[in-house]
């Protein structure tokens, strides 16, 4: 079993720590905030073992599980590697695209894995229809949140919208060639509406808006391909798989049949595929362990924590 340590025991790092002591994969050693007082409740509340210097806990463990503010993630990641430590890095990966590369590159001199907490890639509702998705070519994403002071300090894309680009940028096997974004601050010093029309080389387009300051929570995704429709419903779990074949010669009474101006028939017809409850963030920390274990490539890599970073960016920078 692999020994595991939490760096940071805010609101997320408080579901991490109950999360790991309940995994059969994990052993929890501990963990380690630098507020003191928060420590100290937190220990005292649930019972982990809090370590003062964050070096003793780094030293006691075979994986970090980094879960700070973004602002100290590199530092914690190069302190962890260093040390030969495998590290999961809550996203996004690092507050700048250099210090995500520099993860990247120690990780590689180091020999260690790591894996991004880009939790909806294990939503039961994507997970379903996963290997449906087969070269979109358009995708539509809402991400809509209701106010929350926790996060206003970055930009929303930083904070909402970059799940929607990693999602779509694992489905879309294709290099980004062009985008278009604005963005504005209603509420916030960084914007809180986004939007961004991502243009890839093989004619792929996605449509993503983000709010944190809607009245109603929505996080819904589709994609549309050849012969079909994907939608999925991450806030509600439920998906919904579109397709189109040819028209029988006879249809039935309850066939939806759809003719274009040249006359060619389709039938439409609906897939409501079975959703799994789980808990994600569970099974993202369980998948890393199974690629530690097995020497094999995590789900959410650091390199793909990096792309996301890096067009999260270029959104940015294009307001």
């Amino acid at each position: 079993m692999l020994t595991i340590g939490v760096l940071g025991a805010g609101h997320l790092g408080k579901i991490h720590l109950k999360l790991l002591q309940q995994s059969s994969k994990y052993d929890l050693i501990g963990f380690h905030d630098p507020d003191k007082e928060n420590a100290q409740r937190v220990s005292n509340e649930f019972g982990y073992t809090s370590f003062d210097a964050i070096e003793e806990l780094i030293d006691a463990v075979d994986v970090v599980d980094i879960v700070t503010p973004t602002l100290s993630h590199f530092d914690c990641a190069k302190m962890a590697i260093k040390k030969g430590k495998h590290i999961f890095i809550e996203k996004p990966i690092a507050n700048t695209v250099l210090e995500a590369e520099a993860i990247l590159t120690l990780a590689s001199q180091h020999d260690v894995k790591g894996q991004v907490g880009h939790v909806e890639r294990f939503n039961p509702a994507y997970t379903a229809v996963r290997e449906t998705i087969k070269n979109p070519m358009f995708i539509e994403a809402h991400r809509l949140a209701e106010f929350n002071p926790r996060g206003t300090d970055v930009s929303v894309v930083l904070d909402l919208m970059i799940h929607d680009i990693d999602i779509i940028l694992s489905a879309v096997k294709s290099k980004v060639v062009d985008i278009q974004s604005s963005g504005i601050s209603v509420i916030s010093d960084t914007p809180d509406i986004a939007n961004a029309r991502i243009t890839f080389e093989n004619g792929c387009v996605a449509n993503l808006t983000t709010s944190r300051i809607s009245l109603k929570n929505m996080r819904k995704i589709r994609f549309f391909q050849k012969d079909a429709y994907v939608s999925v419903d991450m806030l509600e779990k439920k998906s919904e798989v579109v397709r189109m074949k040819d028209a029988p010669e006879v249809p039935g009474d309850f066939d939806m049949i759809l003719e274009n101006a040249e006359g060619v028939k389709k039938q439409i017809y609906f897939d409501n595929p079975t959703i799994t409850s789980n808990n994600a963030i569970l099974d993202e920390l369980e998948t890393f362990a199974d690629a530690i274990n097995t020497n094999t490539t995590p789900v959410v890599t650091l390199r793909q924590g990096t792309e996301n970073l890096r067009i999260a960016h270029q959104i940015i920078d294009n307001f």
